[in-house]
């Protein structure tokens, strides 16, 4: 009874986590949950007061498929402000969400074969969104040894007469990693020898720490009318239930995706619009006083999680993850692999971590820090104890 394109999507890893750890809340265990995908912070009270009184003025209709003026306009600003880019009008495309943005692009650019490019360890609805295009998602493993990003030999090693398109993700979901500029540039002369788009999923732009700066690729030359730059407000401004995201590029795609979107989702919330419109109008000082608390919660857990036996990581230039290696935690421990020791830490220690085989890369777990640092701390003390007793028992035989 179900289609093709459904039944070759691949179940979610974490499911089976976010199930068992619900489970052991309903029974009262104290469970600390470290897979938080968006800020802990409440949407700012000037861009709620702006969707209120956008409600209360009657911004309550529909509006245009793409996006209404207003909104347009501010991300014209936004991004001629950050990146020094100019776009039109028919260049911009408001989405219900950047998810919907990336999966409106793969359905506009994509014909059956077609391949996109995915840099592993990657976001993990990327693939699935490729597949329900009809498209073939190609994996490219990175390391750490190259702070999990492309380098020249793995790109262009991926690229085949079927090559549509890149992705990149940058600061990353799951790693925090980023991009410097002489790594853009050597992705952009492969994709412009090879006649490749590349889509530029830059949702954690503002949330960078230490010497990382943000650059896109679409401002290398030659490279913006080969870019998708996907964006929104869900990390930014700590608005991740108003779904509001977007895509920027060349008016055709542009025009395609909006044509699309007007058959699916009809507009994105109008009054979630007019919040957005607020939150861009502000600039980034309400954005810069949450990325700081970010940094200094960072500091703070970074220097603990290294000191867990088992468990290394490359520091994190972004967003709000940390993405250790915990293969030998896993060994040390007595299982055969992370997925199993995952699921052994949720029973015993009652921490729910997510396995880093959803994100393409099964040796790894993703640690979420927008949550409390004081449970985030208390969880890493929880995992140590659990490893030295598993340890211990294994030596005891």
């Amino acid at each position: 009874m179900l289609s093709k394109r459904v039944r070759q999507l691949a179940p979610s890893t974490t499911l089976a986590i976010t199930a068992k750890a619900k489970e052991l809340r309903e029974q009262g265990e104290d469970i600390i949950g470290l897979g938080a995908g968006e800020p802990d912070f409440n949407t700012p009270d000037f861009i709620i007061e702006a969707a209120f009184e956008a409600a209360k003025a009657g911004d309550t209709k529909y509006t245009p498929s793409g996006g209404t003026v207003a909104l347009k306009d501010a991300i014209i600003e936004k991004t001629n402000r950050d990146l020094g880019l100019t776009y039109e009008r028919n260049e911009v495309m408001v989405a219900s969400g950047a998810k919907h943005a990336l999966s409106t692009l793969f359905q506009a650019i994509l014909d059956p074969g077609e391949e996109v490019i995915v840099p592993a360890p990657y976001w993990v609805s990327y693939p699935e969104q490729i597949k329900l295009s009809d498209g073939v998602p190609v994996i490219v493993e990175t390391t750490e040894e190259t702070n999990f990003k492309l380098t020249r030999q793995l790109l262009e090693s991926a690229i085949t007469g079927k090559t549509k398109a890149l992705i990149l993700n940058s600061p990353s979901n799951p790693t925090g990693m980023v991009y410097t500029e002489e790594e853009l540039r050597m992705v952009a002369e492969v994709a412009k020898a090879n006649d490749i788009l590349v889509i530029s999923d830059e949702i954690y732009e503002k949330l960078l720490y230490g010497n990382a700066t943000h650059i896109s690729i679409a401002t290398l030359p030659d490279m913006r009318d080969r870019t998708i730059i996907i964006n929104g407000v869900s990390k930014s401004h700590a608005m991740t239930g108003w779904r509001i995201g977007y895509a920027v590029g060349p008016k055709q795609i542009i025009g395609a995706m909006t044509n699309l979107a007007s058959h699916s989702t009809s507009n994105p919330t109008s009054i979630a619009q007019a919040a957005s419109v607020a939150a861009y109008a502000a600039g980034d000082e309400p954005v810069e006083a949450m990325r700081k608390v970010f940094e200094e919660r960072l500091e703070r857990i970074y220097v603990r999680l290294v000191e867990v036996p088992g468990l290394t990581c490359l520091k994190p230039e972004g967003a709000f993850y940390l993405f250790p290696n915990a293969t030998k935690a896993a060994e040390l421990s007595g299982y055969p692999s992370v997925d199993e020791w995952c699921t052994a830490v949720l029973d015993e220690a009652k921490v729910a971590l997510i396995p880093g085989s959803g994100f393409g890369a099964p040796n790894y777990v993703r640690l979420s820090y927008a949550t409390n640092p004081e449970r985030v701390l208390e969880a890493l003390d929880r995992i140590e104890a659990f490893i030295k007793r598993k340890s211990s028992e294994i030596k005891k035989g």
